[in-house]
């Protein structure tokens, strides 16, 4: 299918107004942290917008059969880029809003959202879930009444709702289409928009890699945060086992980066592939030492509290959006460590698609006893993580950083930190002076290799990383 065709489908509104009674959920000034779009001369602007999607079934040997032709869906996107066309790199980074919570939440935007900002990327969220529409209806009604993923089929089976989750994968082409094409009236009219990347912390986006993108061919390449398992198709489906083939990405005609962290390095071993630089199966896989499977840049960028209660959900401080406290009590880890890794990502991934430059190629994570219930990560003298993708965190170390932490709910997906005493930084490093240059020389080696963006090595040298 010849992506442009998929625009011409599509009716978009907006930017639709903002005012003080109505603005969009997740608006960057509603934020429990506040970014200054306007400081970094970036604007923000909300759409609405309405085509048609088939809702399919995908068969064991990766046939993909419509289920229900051409249904109407209305759903919104959140887009924050450049105010002069002139600052855009020409990267729009897609983002599948976050459905954990049951509303929308933007994850990559709360680790990245720096990087995007000073390389002049577009960012846009999409709301991608039945569940994540009816928050939006409570949350303004009168705003929000136009969104939709009605089921087009219901019948007698008790999976069938009102609403139907299987319109997702046309809608997530078709509003990446939009954002590429050259459209007047368009989100981007104006902007010379060059390649457009999906990312995602669940299983939706590697399941549309699967199943969709050999059809639709919109994105220009993929980052994959985690490596969950792939979804069903439609509401009445069933997820693909987790030892089926299709788990395992292969043979896809863009580039794909599956970035992994090191708490989910052991439940993932099974899925492990080895990278590749063929021209239909470019692929790379990070598996990052020292970084949990979320920590607090993930939670600054959710919205207020009373916003939150709007939605009609259960509301959360950023510094700790749980219910419970883990053991030990904790605070989220401040660490950016997965920040620094997924700047890096998504700068490879730029060059990869631009110039035609391979990203590199990384180290996995040593795990012994991998693939069995016994699996665990193999652990240095610091304490840390063997292998993967390294940071100056790991490499020249002040703490032990625990990627899992006892606790109910998602305590296992958290991290701590055991700050070394003075005793042992005096063994480790003499002085401060040598600890820096230690520092500085990883860092100067890892943004040589491509593992940290420039600037992030910039800021890491200007910290020092103090001990």
């Amino acid at each position: 299918m010849n992506w442009m065709l998929l625009v011409a489908q599509i009716v978009v509104v907006g930017p639709v107004p903002v005012s003080a009674e109505s603005y969009p959920l997740m608006a960057s000034a509603k934020l429990q942290t506040v970014v200054d779009l306007a400081k970094a001369g970036y604007v923000e602007e909300e759409f609405f917008v309405s085509g048609r999607a088939n809702v399919y079934d995908w068969s064991a040997d990766s046939a993909l059969t419509v289920r229900a032709p051409e249904a109407p869906y209305t759903t919104r996107i959140l887009l924050r880029r450049p105010a002069d066309p002139r600052r855009f790199s020409g990267n729009v980074i897609l983002e599948i809003s976050n459905v954990g919570r049951g509303y929308d939440l933007s994850f990559t935007w709360g680790v990245s959202h720096d990087h995007f900002m000073e390389s002049g990327d577009a960012w846009a969220m999409v709301t991608y879930a039945p569940e994540n529409i009816t928050a939006l209806k409570k949350f303004d009604p009168a705003r929000y009444a136009p969104l939709s993923m009605a089921n087009p089929a219901p019948s007698t089976e008790k999976c069938s709702t009102t609403m139907e989750e299987g319109l997702r994968w046309d809608m997530f082409s078709q509003v990446g289409a939009l954002l590429k094409a050259p459209r007047a009236g368009g989100p981007l009219a104006g902007f010379n928009v060059q390649r457009v990347f999906a990312t995602s912390h669940g299983g939706e986006l590697p399941t549309y890699i699967a199943a969709i993108h050999p059809r639709a061919k919109v994105y220009d390449g993929y980052i994959l945060h985690r490596h969950t398992n792939l979804t069903r198709m439609h509401q009445c489906g069933t997820a693909p086992p987790a030892s089926d083939p299709r788990q395992v990405l292969r043979n896809v005609d863009v580039p794909v980066i599956r970035i992994v962290s090191q708490t989910d390095v052991p439940g993932t071993y099974a899925r492990r592939r080895d990278d590749s630089d063929a021209p239909g199966d470019r692929y790379r896989l990070y598996e990052i030492a020292g970084a949990p499977h979320a920590d607090w840049s993930f939670y600054p960028y959710i919205p207020t509290i009373e916003d939150q209660k709007k939605t009609g959900f259960d509301a959360f401080l950023a510094s700790w959006p749980f219910a419970y406290q883990c053991e030990p009590a904790m605070e989220l880890l401040r660490v950016p460590i997965m920040t620094y890794a997924l700047d890096a990502a998504f700068a490879n991934l730029t060059r990869w698609v631009r110039d035609g430059v391979p990203a590199p190629r990384a180290e996995r994570v040593a795990v012994e006893n991998g693939g069995t219930p016994q699996a665990r990560v193999r652990l240095d003298q610091s304490g840390n993580a063997v292998g993967g993708v390294r940071t100056p965190h790991v490499e020249v170390p002040t703490a032990t950083y625990f990627t899992s932490t006892k606790g109910p709910g998602l305590c296992g997906n958290l991290a701590h930190q055991e700050a070394f005493d003075w005793g042992r930084l005096e063994t480790l490093y003499g002085s401060s002076r040598d600890y820096a240059a230690l520092v500085a020389a990883s860092v100067d080696r890892l943004v040589r290799e491509r593992w940290l963006t420039e600037r992030d090595g910039r800021r890491i040298t200007a910290a020092r990383l103090t001990p």
